[in-house]
């Protein structure tokens, strides 16, 4: 075998991460929220960067007619390191040599006028204080209180809240019942059981069937195996049915409907679409994002003339060039966003119109080839976004969903399919719920040919139980 050296000349293109490029990535991908988060850290991080004062007026949204060949332009152009020639021209990046400094006035957030909801540790604690109990009772409540669930289940045994206190079973006893008192009811509870049990004592339960389900019948009444219970009962199966829409009433888990402050999560809306004399605009949610520009101050420590050392030169011309491509990056994704939410408004105008059941099919691909970006782009634009729309608030990944064809080789959407299907359930006699399979069938008289596998996946997902669980008497 022979070997040889050569050298060869070979011409390939090749993608750079660039921290710039990381940079724009990141700010694309970042909801309303995290986008404000982030820019109010840059501006602390970066001297060169300072809050525009809102003036009252929004930027107008770019427009088919005159914008694509003047945003295509300047999005390739490259910025002039000529720092000087720089400031002393206006740009997109708000800097002007003339502005003076502006007074930013700080207005109060919306945050500081939003109310406080108690946690239900606080809300048990708050109905101790009220109570009659000494002084000693109290401390072992508060114990319990602290060993809550976020069901209101006490995840504890008495037995071992007692070795750790160094407490008497009777004392244990007392100080349960008096958190079993409290407000929710059922709110101390040891088991599923123990808690509708509190529940139907201070309702005054006395329907003997009502307390036999608790004691010994919830899994078969959870698999709605009611014609299996009313034959060791000896009654009829509607007897039980009523037994059990009473014990439905009941709160399974009493501490769900308090706050729980590591689960707070608000949503805001990053693209708003309004209807407006028959036609749809299109709105880029971006008020409570700080508008940035660059503080005019640092000019002179470019000019040639200036005494400046050379690493504050260096300094300076690096935090600026950060500042630019931050904003690039920031005007960037609303750029992005408008088109991709001006295609999906283009593409599911019907849905707009008549609801969810007329969402049509769509993937990245199609987005991505009308605005001409890479399907990566669009994913990124639409991760974490939330569309307002004429139907209400949607994720942005909500449009994008695979679908089945119709007899007449139409598309049509998964969520679509759902909601035919809900409401195919809704209209079904409860006596004698529609299998999985009939489901299918009646989908193919509409014209949807979709098995009955596919159903029971639909189903589950909306939550529906299956058909002997939505069987009545």
């Amino acid at each position: 075998m022979r070997m040889d050296f050569g050298l060869n000349l070979e011409q390939t293109q090749k993608l750079i991460m660039t921290p710039e490029l990381r940079q724009a990535i990141t700010v694309l991908q970042m909801s309303s929220l995290e986008l404000t988060e982030y820019v109010e850290q840059q501006v602390l991080e970066n001297p060169l960067l300072e809050v525009r004062e809102h003036d009252g007026e929004r930027a107008e949204e770019p427009e088919a007619s005159r914008e694509d060949g003047n945003l295509e332009t300047a999005e390739k152009k490259e910025f002039d390191l000529d720092w000087v020639e720089y400031f002393q021209d206006s740009s997109d990046l708000g800097i002007s040599p003339n502005r003076g400094h502006r007074e930013v006035i700080e207005q109060p957030g919306c945050e500081q006028f939003v109310s406080h909801a108690p946690t239900l540790a606080e809300h048990l604690t708050f109905q101790l204080s009220l109570s009659r109990a000494d002084k000693e009772l109290k401390a072992i409540v508060q114990y319990l209180i602290g060993n809550i669930d976020a069901r209101g289940y006490l995840g504890i045994s008495l037995e071992e809240a007692g070795e750790q206190l160094g407490i008497g079973p009777e004392n244990m006893q007392q100080a349960l019942k008096v958190l079993q008192s409290f407000d929710p009811p059922g709110v101390g509870a040891r088991d599923l059981q123990e808690c509708l049990t509190i529940q139907l004592d201070l309702m005054q339960e006395d329907n003997p069937i009502v307390r036999k389900l608790v004691e010994e019948y919830l899994p078969d009444l959870a698999g709605g195996r009611l014609a299996k219970i009313a034959a060791r009962f000896n009654v009829f199966p509607q007897e039980i049915q009523r037994a059990a829409d009473i014990l439905k009433k009941l709160e399974p888990k009493p501490g769900r409907n308090f706050s729980h402050h590591d689960e707070v999560r608000y949503i805001v809306p990053d693209v708003v679409v309004e209807k407006v004399e028959g036609q749809y605009i299109i709105l880029v949610n971006d008020v409570a994002t700080p508008r940035l520009t660059i503080n005019n101050t640092y000019r002179t420590v470019l000019a040639k003339n200036s005494s400046a050392d050379q690493n504050t030169k260096q300094f300076v011309e690096e935090k600026l060039n950060a500042a630019a491509w931050l904003i690039r990056s920031i005007e960037q994704r609303r750029l992005t966003l408008y088109k991709v939410a001006n295609c999906l408004v283009e593409l599911q105008r019907d849905f707009l119109a008549h609801g969810v059941k007329y969402l049509k099919p769509l993937n990245l691909k199609k987005v991505a080839d009308m605005i001409g970006v890479h399907e990566s782009t669009v994913s990124r634009a639409t991760s974490n976004k939330y569309i307002q729309t004429p139907q209400g608030v949607f994720e942005m990944k909500y449009f994008f969903s695979t679908g089945l064809s119709d007899a007449s080789g139409t598309q049509v959407s998964a969520e679509s399919l759902k909601k035919i299907l809900q409401e195919i359930i809704q209209e079904e006699d409860p006596a004698n719920p529609l299998s999985d399979q009939k489901l299918a069938e009646l989908f193919g008289q509409r014209g949807v040919k979709i098995s009955r596998r596919t159903v029971t996946k639909y189903r589950d997902e909306l939550g529906i139980p299956s058909t002997n669980r939505r069987k009545r008497y």
